[in-house]
């Protein structure tokens, strides 16, 4: 159904998941779509007093849709056609595709053939286009229309109901309750949600089909059963049903969204009054407030004015003495404080902690310090209220002020004392936590020069002692160039080494000098000077150890090399001489000059010359050997291996033997089938002709081409495909696809034969035969060659006749299979 409905998808609604569906319906949503579109259309058809019965063939003459469309749109269509031919109906239904393709609804692949065919595919499709566009389209909620609108407007009414959950249009509708709690929000009388259950959904959607069609005016468009019964029900039919609720409450719609917007003027009008009911109250009530609080003022200033005098004085009598008695008890208590705050202050100050300290607890003990210093300082202040006191009370004439002075200058001694001493203390820490940083620092580039030099020189012990293997002087000479390369390192590693040891002197020289306490070693690394030394001296003895090993491994690679030259120097030769006598003696097979005879004698030299060569192979093998003794595993000096060198050399005894064999072979078929040199030479030149490959065989088409050239008449035409099989049967019984020129030359020989030959034949084997009517296998291999020999018995039937004996062969059928049945 995508085609029909992809359009007006983008036109009408936001884009679903799942929205379009295969080309196929789904049967249980054809069923659906089927009832639901039938049951809508009539809905609106019997405004018009008619209905449709089957929905694919009631609109096939157009008359009904275009009557559906004038219905549900208030608008009149062209006259219709009142034809019964197919062109009228055609034209009827296109009539009705052109009116709603005018309400902006572009039809995607539906044709008016289609529809007065019956495609019910095509069918469905429109009326869902009409649906989306009469019914669903103009459908807005909370500025979202068509589809989301309506679910919107679903989620929305059913919000309030346990169980409801509305999330699309298909399973969010099988168990009922949605449809349910629709008509429940609207008209409550008509459904007693309360007793509905989720888990009995065929008695929730047949009570909501049933009150919908008999009170709502909408007709029943679906099954409970079907949507009970299918996994997923057809979302359009789902949604033409919803819509229909939608139209049959949009009037209920807009008188709740009414009284909504009254509502929310009548809730702001009644908070106004409230607010100025609640300014009136208090405003009163402040006015009475502020008229009570004046006439209590007014008393009090008489009260005061009348006792003013005699308040005065007592008072400031009163304040002096409690002045004096005050300021006294405050000198002893922050004396008190003070002097308690300062016990065995001094004492700390004066510990030289400091010197076993290290430099953590040198840290440690300058922050405390800092402490004590913001400890001091804020006493400051309290020392000068202790002398301002004692100052105020000399003025005062307090009766015990030399006491007081007294105690206020020994707690100002005391002070610029512990100023003193703190200063110093400072100074001792800071210059401690100098000398200590110092070293510190020391030993921190201590260590990160230590570290990677021992690892240089573990690296160094390994490399120098690592075992190699090389195959080629390039390779030891690499080895021998990295190795003078380190050895070309180690002044500078020397002097490396002289630095970081150079850095831990320095350590024991400010040690020693300013008597510092060191606890423990080197923090940062546990690589001694001792281990430094240690092993760099291992690494002194490991260099001329190598140097010694790389000379005695160059030694033998130049060995090596010699050897590789020596097989090398023979192997280029013999590797091409082999290659040059393989294609010489191919150049021999196929050419045609001299006699068969001449060939025969040309090719025995080249085989004599060929064994004659045989001590070179041997030599050749005896470098060879030297080679794989001396574990040599490759040579860049030639292409050639021993096992090329070997299966050249079989390669080309074994062709010089099957040539020398097939120019025999040759020599006795033209005599036994008294072929002479020129056939011969005619039949070789065509061969070679369309060997195009020089692979010494012909493939089916090389054959039959040289077979057209020869006078055959084998064309493409079943007859000739049958004589053509029938040749490839003879020269290629093992159908390996290829023909060879003795195969060729048999064939050819016997085609130019004459016709008494195969009667010649016969007559042989007779004789061979001791005119018997068959062959034993004995006889064929004492009066026959092997090769042809053991040819017969490979191919002759075992002869049945009533004379048989055992191994007897048939050389009649033979000869019928070698010459064809026309020259018998």
């Amino acid at each position: 159904m995508d085609h029909y409905d992809s359009q007006q998808t983008n036109d009408y609604m936001q884009p679903e998941e799942d929205w379009d569906r295969d080309l196929l319906l789904d049967p249980a949503w054809e069923k659906q779509q089927r009832k639901t579109f039938t049951a809508w259309c009539n809905s609106h058809l019997r405004k018009a007093g008619t209905q449709i019965e089957n929905i694919e063939e009631d609109f096939r003459d157009g008359l009904k849709l275009m009557l559906l469309l004038e219905v549900i749109s208030g608008e009149r269509l062209a006259k219709p056609e009142r034809g019964k031919m197919r062109v009228h109906k055609i034209s009827n239904v296109n009539k009705a595709l052109d009116f709603i393709a005018s309400k902006g609804v572009k039809l995607v692949s539906i044709g008016a053939e289609e529809i007065v065919d019956g495609n019910v595919k095509m069918t469905l499709g429109m009326i869902w286009t009409i649906i989306l566009r009469f019914a669903i389209q103009d459908i807005s909620v909370e500025e979202t229309s068509a589809k989301e609108g309506l679910l919107l407007w679903c989620q929305r009414k059913t919000a309030p109901y346990k169980n409801v959950n509305i999330q699309n249009f298909h399973i969010s509708w099988k168990d009922g309750l949605g449809f349910c709690a629709l008509i429940h929000r609207h008209r409550p009388e008509l459904i007693d949600y309360g007793k509905l259950r989720k888990d009995d959904p065929l008695t929730n959607l047949n009570t909501a089909f049933d009150v919908a069609e008999k009170y709502l005016d909408i007709p029943k468009m679906l099954d409970a059963e079907d949507i009970v019964g299918t996994a997923r029900p057809d979302e359009k039919a789902i949604m033409t049903y919803v819509s229909s609720f939608y139209h049959a409450f949009s009037g209920a719609q807009k008188a709740e969204t009414a009284a909504n917007r009254i509502c929310k003027v009548l809730a702001v009008n009644q908070e106004n009054e409230q607010l100025m009911e609640d300014y009136e109250k208090l405003a009163s009530d402040l006015l009475e407030w502020i008229r009570r609080t004046i006439d209590i003022n007014n008393a009090w200033g008489c009260l005061e004015q009348a006792e003013k005098g005699y308040e005065e004085w007592l008072l400031n009598e009163i304040r002096r003495l409690e002045r004096l008695d005050h300021l006294a008890e405050k000198f002893r208590q922050k004396a008190s404080i003070h002097e308690a705050w300062t016990d065995g202050k001094e004492a700390m100050l004066r510990q030289k902690d400091y010197e076993t300290a290290t430099l953590s607890e040198i840290k440690a003990l300058l922050k405390k310090h800092e402490a004590f210093e913001s400890d001091l300082a804020a006493h400051q202040d309290r020392v000068e209220q202790i002398a301002a006191i004692a100052q105020e009370l000399n003025e005062l004439d307090y009766y015990d002020s030399p006491s007081v002075n007294a105690r206020c200058q020994k707690i100002c001694d005391q002070w610029d004392n512990l100023g003193a001493l703190t200063q110093k203390r400072r100074e001792a820490l800071e210059r401690t936590e100098k000398l200590l940083e110092t070293i510190d620092q020391l030993y921190l580039e201590y260590a990160k020069r230590a570290a990677p030099f021992n690892n240089w020189m573990e690296g160094a012990m390994e490399d120098l002692q690592d075992t190699f293997i090389v195959h080629t002087i390039e390779e030891i000479q690499g080895l021998t160039t990295a190795h003078e390369q380190f050895k070309a390192t180690l002044p500078d590693a020397d002097k490396e080494r002289l630095a970081i040891l150079g850095i831990h002197n320095e350590v024991s020289k400010i040690v020693q000098t300013y008597h510092v306490n060191m606890a423990g070693t080197n923090p940062y690394t546990t690589i001694t000077p001792q281990e430094i030394n240690g092993k760099w001296e291992h690494v002194r003895q490991l260099v001329p150890r190598r140097d010694q090993a790389l000379t005695e491994e160059h030694a033998r690679q130049q060995h090596n090399e010699r050897l590789r030259k020596q097989f090398a120097a023979q192997a280029n030769v013999i590797g091409p001489w082999i290659q040059t006598k393989m294609e010489e003696i191919g150049r021999i097979s196929i050419e045609m000059h001299g006699t068969l005879e001449d060939q025969l004698s040309h090719l025995r030299q080249y085989e004599k010359s060929i064994v004659n060569y045989k001590p070179k192979i041997d030599q050749l093998e005896g470098d060879h050997q030297l080679i794989q003794e001396a574990l040599i595993f490759d040579n860049k000096h030639t292409n050639y291996t021993m096992e090329h060198i070997r299966v050249g050399w079989e390669q080309l005894l074994t062709t010089i033997a099957r040539t020398i064999n097939e120019v025999e072979n040759q020599i006795l078929t033209r005599d036994a089938k008294g072929i002479s040199q020129e056939q011969m030479n005619e039949f070789r030149a065509s061969f070679n002709h369309f060997d195009r490959d020089h692979s010494g065989t012909l493939g089916p088409e090389e054959f039959k081409a040289c077979l057209i050239s020869l006078g055959y008449d084998i064309g493409n035409d079943p007859q000739g495909e049958a004589e053509f099989a029938r040749i490839m049967s003879i020269v290629d019984p093992n159908r390996l696809g290829v023909v060879t020129f003795q195969a060729f030359i048999d064939f050819m020989s016997r085609e130019t034969a004459d016709t008494d030959t195969a009667d010649q034949v016969m007559a042989s084997f007779k004789i061979l035969a001791g005119d018997k009517n068959y062959i034993t296998v004995d006889e064929l291999r004492r009066e026959l060659p092997p090769d042809q020999a053991e040819y017969c018995i490979a191919r002759m039937a075992p002869y049945s006749g009533p004379d048989a004996v055992p191994g007897a062969l048939d050389y009649m059928s033979f000869s019928t299979a070698l010459y064809g049945e026309s020259d018998l």
